[in-house]
């Protein structure tokens, strides 16, 4: 089963070139493999995967929670940018939906992803035509569109989850 989603995985790099949003997300719910098959594109690509909680835990820890607020955009930014590719993998994005920083988790990654190809480990589901993060009631908890109202797919994606 990995292999086959790695080999998605690197299929869906490939077709980026053809969209505004170069957005790959990996869906799945957490230990479903999503950081193996991540760790597996790593290695055949030659690209560092990122671990995003991390990188910004260590940029953010001398900074007041507002600080954090305002920064997070830009850090993010300096991590994918200190990537020397034009692919970037990110694990662990937890961070990103934490509700005391106030950010739009699927929009900071958006907007990485214009200038580079964003790979992004996204520890939920696909719904109904929505990528999910977490349950329902839950603080965290972000519903997005796949496609806009256009018609248009606004990310590519991969499950891990079988049947989807």
């Amino acid at each position: 089963m990995m292999e086959s989603m790695v080999d998605k995985v690197l299929r869906k790099i490939g077709e980026t070139c053809y969209l505004y949003h170069r957005l790959i997300l990996i869906v799945g719910p957490a230990r479903s493999g999503k950081t193996s098959v991540m760790q597996k594109v790593s290695e055949i690509t030659s690209v560092p995967l990122v671990n995003v909680n991390l990188e910004l835990s260590r940029r953010m820890l001398e900074l007041t929670e507002r600080q954090r607020t305002f920064s997070l955009p830009k850090l993010l930014s300096e991590v994918v940018e200190e990537v020397a590719n034009e692919l970037v993998l990110l694990d662990n994005i937890e961070i990103l939906f934490d509700i005391h920083l106030k950010q739009d988790p699927l929009r900071l990654l958006q907007g990485l992803s214009r200038d580079k190809t964003v790979v992004a480990a996204w520890n939920g589901s696909v719904v109904d035509g929505h990528i999910i993060y977490a349950a329902p009631g839950h603080p965290e908890y972000r519903r997005y569109p796949i496609y806009d109202e256009h018609g248009a797919q606004k990310f590519l994606f991969v499950c891990t989850e079988v049947g989807t």
